[in-house]
């Protein structure tokens, strides 16, 4: 139903998952988040999804918190932002960072707040020409959330998480590339085939050696050198034991194009 706050079609293994508010720039609620978090379970559940593409339907990819659900009714006390992080937001970065096939981000307008934390937290982010980018809790006197304090000084550095966070100030597409919080940008136009593209190509790519590529990547953020190596050869370990592997060596061996099955 067009109605739904999440949308979701699965297409030539891409299950591509739509944020359906767009009256309020697909502003986060709870109904909106739970989908997002449904969906995202499905498509590490189901294995006919081999890849995810999120995206915002509308002129905008999100546009944070829908405040107006987390104000306060009449003379009632302020409501705790801490369970709504732990509620709606801490799930849906877990589950896009543990989620062990691909997830493509086209974000397609504006990504403010938690939307943007939320695009930054996927694999591949792609951006449209006109696509901009604002941590703007600072302007209500919130910190990041979403994974914000976590990931933006690990893309960009300290001086650029906290000048973007604290002058509240909006980034371009072109800037977001140059800083590397985004892959790469497209015409407006362009990048709802050219996100489904890359999404279809990834889908169709030995998967599981993916999946264990993204749990080496984010262990890295706390393992030392030695630990990180221990778990390279761990993970290089299952790879090898896969049927995508196999497939990959028989192939190259016949010359001819794989058929992987991401097992």
């Amino acid at each position: 139903m067009e109605s739904e706050p999440v949308l979701t079609q699965l297409k030539d293994n891409v299950l591509t998952v739509a944020l359906n508010r767009p009256d309020v720039l697909n502003s986060v609620n709870r109904a909106m988040a739970d989908g997002l978090i449904v969906a995202l379970r499905r498509a590490a559940d189901d294995p006919a999804v081999r890849a995810v593409l999120l995206t915002g339907a509308g002129r905008a990819f999100c546009a944070g918190q829908d405040l107006a659900e987390v104000l306060p009714v009449d003379a009632a006390p302020m409501p705790d932002l801490g369970d709504v992080v732990q509620r709606q937001y801490n799930p849906i970065i877990r589950a896009i960072r543990t989620l062990e096939k691909p997830v493509v981000c086209a974000v397609n307008g504006v990504a403010a707040g938690a939307g943007a934390n939320i695009a930054f937290a996927c694999d591949i982010t792609l951006a449209a020409e006109g696509a901009t980018f604002i941590q703007s809790f600072g302007k209500i006197g919130l910190i990041p959330d979403s994974g914000g304090t976590f990931i933006l000084p690990r893309i960009i550095g300290l001086q650029r998480a906290a000048a973007l966070t604290m002058l509240c100030e909006k980034l371009s597409a072109s800037r977001a590339r140059e800083w590397g919080l985004v892959f790469d940008v497209f015409p407006d136009a362009a990048l709802a085939d050219v996100s489904f593209d890359i999404a279809h190509r990834l889908a169709a790519m030995p998967t599981r050696g993916i999946g264990l590529t993204k749990r080496g990547f984010n262990a890295s953020f706390g393992n030392g050198l030695d630990a990180q190596l221990a778990l390279e050869e761990q993970l290089q370990r299952e790879a090898g034991r896969t049927d995508d592997y196999a497939e990959g060596v028989r192939a190259f061996m016949e010359k001819r194009k794989p058929s992987f099955q991401g097992r």
